[in-house]
This record gives structure tokens, C-alpha cells and sequence, in this order.
């Protein structure tokens, strides 16, 4: 039972970080960490206790592995295409795309290695299996930790309602994905009002360049349309990214009712993220996310996670760094 002690104080201090703060990337990679050392862990002991059976699951389990390396590689091809053909080819779009091949060429690399007998080529493989595990590994925390976090209950009182902007169609129109963001916002004012509250809904977004008029202010014309009562309305038209969408309206917010708590609606691909900058901004919040399109889910997580990695980029190229200097190492005293 010893091997298990270091999942269970992994997994400890996961339940601690997480009652203090849910908002942090940390949380997900501590609950992570605690499932992988625990699943080592289980190994560890059915290979003490049956040796024959421990490497039958071994193989299995590698087996299994690459099955399901070459069928994300497909899906996420073919995710892409249907991105491109829907969505139009910009770089975020091409994003699951761009997954795939990457995977692909990984297999290919592997393969290769195996068939050829050329040191040089296990070295690099090894080093683009040891940077694509350590990617894998993060963005697997980053998948499960962000569904958790996107079904816990939001309070049930809060001050404000505010849901992020995104782009407009045609310079002046909601988007259908701006507009589940305004249903899940009416959804949300909603419970709170039938709990007794009278919560203002803050609609968030600036100006583009292309764009006739602040999201803010189509946001709103949208909910008024449809009855929402243009009192409980507030509009915060200068904000260009997701941290001014929060940044500006936390000052908003501050401003009218210091000590305020919200509920901020974004699309469900976004919710972790906006939190993680909820938190970085100063925001007193939880994030609650609205349905999206599934056949564009994919390219919108994995950009959601490259995001999330450059914000945190010289941390993670040091580690990837590292990997690369071990593989070279090994070549050269080899």
C-alpha cells in the first residue's frame, strides 16, 4: 500500500488547492499527476503479485495507446476539414487540422525509428515522444479539469450577470455563437431572480474594426428584442480581448457595489481559461459556459490550450528544452 502514498499526497494537496482557489491551471495538473501516480502505482503492485498478468496489461495497455493515437489523428483530420469547409481556413480553424498531421508525423517517426537501425533516429524520436507526452499529459489535465469545472453549480446569489463578447456577423449582428452565450446569460438571471435576487445582466465587448457598432450594445439590443427588461441592463463597450472583457467590467462592477459577486457566461470550450483570467484580473466570479457547435469544439479546446500555454511559454520551453538536451545528451555519450 506504501506505492500509493505519493498519489494519495498528490491528491491531498489537489482537494487543498482546489477548496482555496478553483481557478488555477495548477489544480488540473495536481489531479493529474495524482491519477497517473496512482494508476502506476496499481501497476507497481499486480506486477509484484502477478508478474505474467502485469505485462499481458502492459502490452494491452501500449496497444491501446497507439489504436487510439492513429484514431485521434484521423478524427482530428477530419475535424479539420469539416472546420475549413464551414468556417473558413484562418489559423485558428486549422488548428485540429494542423493536430493531426502533427500526430500523424509522430507515428510515421516511431515507425520509422523502429525499422531502421540508426541511433541519430531513435535519439530524436525519443525526444519527440518525450515533448509530445509532456503536451499530451498537460492537455489531458486541461480537458478533464476544465469539464469538472465547467459543471460545479454557480452561487446562488450574485450581483451581476456578465457575459463576454465575441464577434460580430456582418459588422452589426449577434453571431449564433454570441447568441448562446445570451440565452445561457438569460438562463443564468433567470435562477438568480426566482432565488430572490435582482441582479443587473453586463454585456462586455468594444468595437472592431470591422464592426459597426460595440458588441456591447448588439448584445443588448439582442436581449431587449426578446423582452429582457432594459433596466437590468449595463454596457461595457470598450473592452477588445477577454481580459478587458473582465477587466473593464470588474471595474464597472466595483464602481456600483463594491464587495459584488458574479456569474460570467461564456461559450463552454472558453469557461476554464476565462476563469483562470477571471482570477488573474481580480474578478470575484465564477464562469459558467453555454453550448457551442460539437463539430467545432475541437479546434476551439485545443486553441483554448496553445493559449494557455504561451501564457505560461518560457515555463513550458524549459521543460521541452530539457527533454531535447536529455535526448542529446544520450546521442552524445552514446
Amino acid at each position: 500500500m506504501w506505492a500509493y502514498l505519493p498519489a494519495f499526497l498528490c491528491f491531498l494537496w489537489f482537494a487543498v488547492s482546489a477548496v482555496r482557489e478553483r481557478r488555477r491551471f495548477s489544480n488540473a495538473v495536481l489531479l493529474g499527476l495524482s491519477l497517473t501516480l496512482a494508476a502506476g502505482a496499481w501497476l507497481f503492485e499486480l506486477h509484484r503479485d502477478h508478474q505474467g498478468m502485469a505485462r499481458v496489461l502492459v502490452m494491452l495497455l501500449l496497444g491501446l495507446g497507439v489504436l487510439g493515437v492513429v484514431t485521434l489523428a484521423w478524427f482530428l483530420i477530419s475535424n479539420g476539414v469539416v472546420m475549413v469547409r464551414k468556417e473558413g481556413a484562418s489559423p485558428a480553424n486549422l488548428l485540429s487540422l494542423l493536430a493531426g498531421v502533427a500526430l500523424v508525423g509522430l507515428v510515421v517517426l516511431v515507425a520509422g525509428t523502429l525499422a531502421a537501425d540508426n541511433r541519430t533516429l531513435d535519439v530524436a524520436a525519443a525526444g519527440a515522444v518525450a515533448v509530445s507526452a509532456y503536451v499530451g499529459f498537460l492537455f489531458l489535465c486541461f480537458v478533464v479539469y476544465a469539464f469538472l469545472y465547467g459543471r460545479l453549480r454557480f452561487r446562488r446569489k450574485a450581483d451581476y450577470v456578465v457575459v463576454l463578447g465575441s464577434g460580430l456577423v456582418g459588422g452589426s449582428k449577434v453571431s449564433p455563437l454570441l447568441a448562446s452565450r445570451l440565452e445561457k446569460a438569460r438562463a443564468v438571471h433567470g435562477r438568480l431572480s426566482a432565488r430572490g435576487g435582482r441582479p443587473m445582466l453586463l454585456t462586455s465587448g468594444g468595437q472592431g474594426p470591422d464592426e459597426d457598432l460595440p458588441e456591447s450594445h448588439a448584445m443588448a439590443a439582442y436581449l431587449i428584442e426578446r423582452g429582457f427588461p432594459e433596466a437590468l441592463l449595463l454596457r461595457e463597450d470598450r473592452s477588445t480581448t477577454t481580459e478587458e472583457n473582465l477587466r473593464f467590467s470588474r471595474t464597472v462592477m466595483e464602481q456600483a457595489t463594491p464587495g459584488y459577486r458574479c456569474v460570467i457566461v461564456t461559450n463552454n470550450y472558453h469557461v476554464f481559461r476565462a476563469a483562470l483570467t477571471a482570477r488573474r484580473v481580480g474578478v470575484r466570479g465564477q464562469v459558467v459556459g453555454s453550448p457551442t457547435a460539437s463539430y467545432f469544439l475541437p479546434s476551439a479546446t485545443i486553441r483554448e490550450f496553445v493559449a494557455l500555454l504561451l501564457a505560461h511559454r518560457r515555463a513550458h520551453l524549459t521543460f521541452c528544452l530539457g527533454f531535447v538536451v536529455g535526448a542529446g545528451a544520450i546521442w552524445w555519450l552514446g
